[in-house]
């Protein structure tokens, strides 16, 4: 027992010296009373003994002793066992040690993270946030599991994506050299994707003509037959053939039900002759619930460069010669239209809407300079007005060429093609933001030339849009 004792007052001492070595500012030390006077008695209780514990506060740069009473079973009478409860002194660890340990410990965590407690987590609520996450992290998710894959059927997950507030449109085009399959673009992550088509029928060539929603609508390039797909599902659909057989080139638009298509949409073709059909989705077929009013003469000089735009039920035609405006409320029938002059040495028109507010895009130009310009409609005076145009410095390359340009788009977001035998270029505008911003080049998955788009529309994209 002595030489227990004699070597914890050597320690002490040690520690003491170490710390004058060192330059902390340290108290004259003392050794507990207790350590001088320890005695053991036999008559005391066996079943106990004490021990004093001192530690070494390196915040404060003095050494204390910390004795504190500690009541331990003791293994044989007559004898002190003793417990270190000294801890060396912290010392600084690198950053990547600290981040190692860090994820050390999170992964531990994560290992004793019983199942159990996964499987009872809430089906709705597993819905709710997998419906938040971007469109590109679903589709890698898919793989997980068939539950997963088969969310997009789930009624419920159909009600969770219908609250989440719409993202960005992407847009669906068709390029020069590849007519058969589609090229995406996804303005939120800056990438084209490449889809795969199903197999369709033979030697048919379908360019998107319109959309709503999720969906998209195309038509064969023989004017006959109508299509529509969700082109993130890859999910076709056929509509039945037209009762008026009209093989010219028709403008077309589309309007849903309600904020979503699972509640039905209705499509509008319309020839230049006056020729008309509206298909209803819930009813499944073809009709003609009107005559156009004889205000409107015929025929009719329909641009066709230019998308439709629909404001809640009603959709907006571009018209020239004279120029103007014709429009169709798909709830009442009644058609209308509006001569206005589209704005001098513009050329290239297309219509566009944002917020309910009606826009014309389109080029200017003037002897050799030309610059692409934003004009809106004025509701009171029923005149175009020039709100913005696109950055001085873009339009520097289009001076001294032949450049012609195509639209893709009708809501907020649109995509510009500008091209010329010399250059090809592809920009988005944001109406309501009026930001410009330029687009990276359309190129094929194996393939190296930029791609020029013929033609294509914005859509929504919605997972669970159904044909």
């Amino acid at each position: 027992m002595e030489q227990e004792l004699a070597m914890l007052r050597q320690l002490l001492s040690h520690f003491h010296e170490l710390s004058q070595l060192y330059g902390y500012n340290t108290t004259s030390f003392h050794p507990h009373p207790l350590l001088h006077s320890y005695s053991y008695s036999s008559s005391s209780s066996p079943s106990c003994c004490f021990y004093s514990s001192c530690f070494l506060n390196l915040d404060d740069n003095l050494v204390e002793e910390n004795c504190n009473s500690v009541i331990m079973p003791a293994e044989k009478p007559g004898s002190l066992k003793m417990v270190d409860h000294y801890k060396p002194p912290p010392t600084k660890r690198s950053r990547k040690e600290r981040n190692r340990g860090k994820h050390s410990g999170s992964s531990n965590s994560s290992e004793n993270m019983s199942q159990e407690l996964w499987k009872e987590f809430p089906e709705d609520l597993l819905e709710a946030v997998i419906a938040r996450l971007p469109i590109a992290t679903f589709f890698r998710f898919r793989s997980v599991c068939r539950k997963w894959n088969g969310m997009l059927t789930s009624r419920s997950f159909t009600e969770h994506c219908a609250q989440v507030s719409l993202s960005q449109p992407w847009f669906y085009t068709i390029t020069h050299e590849n007519v058969n399959t589609g090229a995406i673009y996804d303005p939120s992550a800056k990438k084209w994707r490449h889809p795969t088509i199903p197999p369709l029928p033979p030697k048919v060539i379908l360019l998107p003509v319109a959309s709503v929603g999720g969906l998209v609508c195309f038509l064969d390039i023989g004017h006959r037959l109508f299509y529509i797909c969700n082109p993130l599902t890859q999910v076709w659909k056929e509509l039945p053939p037209r009762s008026v057989k009209v093989w010219s080139r028709v403008a077309v638009g589309m309007i849903q039900y309600g904020n979503s298509t699972t509640h039905g949409y209705k499509i509008l073709w319309f020839g230049r002759d006056g020729e008309y059909e509206i298909y209803d989705s819930l009813k499944n077929t073809w009709a003609r619930p009107g005559n156009l009013p004889s205000g409107i003469k015929l025929p009719l000089s329909l641009n066709f460069r230019s998308n439709t735009v629909s404001v809640d039920a009603t959709i907006y035609f571009m018209r020239s010669e004279p120029d103007g405006i014709v429009s169709c409320d798909m709830v009442s029938g009644i058609w209308k239209q509006h001569l206005i002059p589209t704005p001098p040495n513009s050329t290239d028109h297309n219509l566009a809407e944002c917020g309910g507010r009606i826009f014309l895009v389109g080029l200017l130009t003037k002897n050799a300079a030309t610059c692409v310009c934003v004009w809106e409609l004025q509701k009171m005076t029923l005149l175009w007005k020039e709100v913005d145009r696109m950055p001085n410095v873009w339009c520097l390359e289009f001076y001294g060429k032949h450049v012609r340009m195509t639209c893709l788009g009708n809501k907020s977001l649109l995509m510009l093609s500008l091209r010329s035998r010399q250059m090809n270029r592809i920009v988005t505008y944001d109406v309501a933001k009026r930001e410009w911003l330029k687009v990276p080049g359309c190129v094929l998955p194996r393939g190296r030339k930029r791609q020029w788009i013929a033609c294509g529309t914005a859509f929504n994209p919605c997972l669970t849009a159904v044909p």
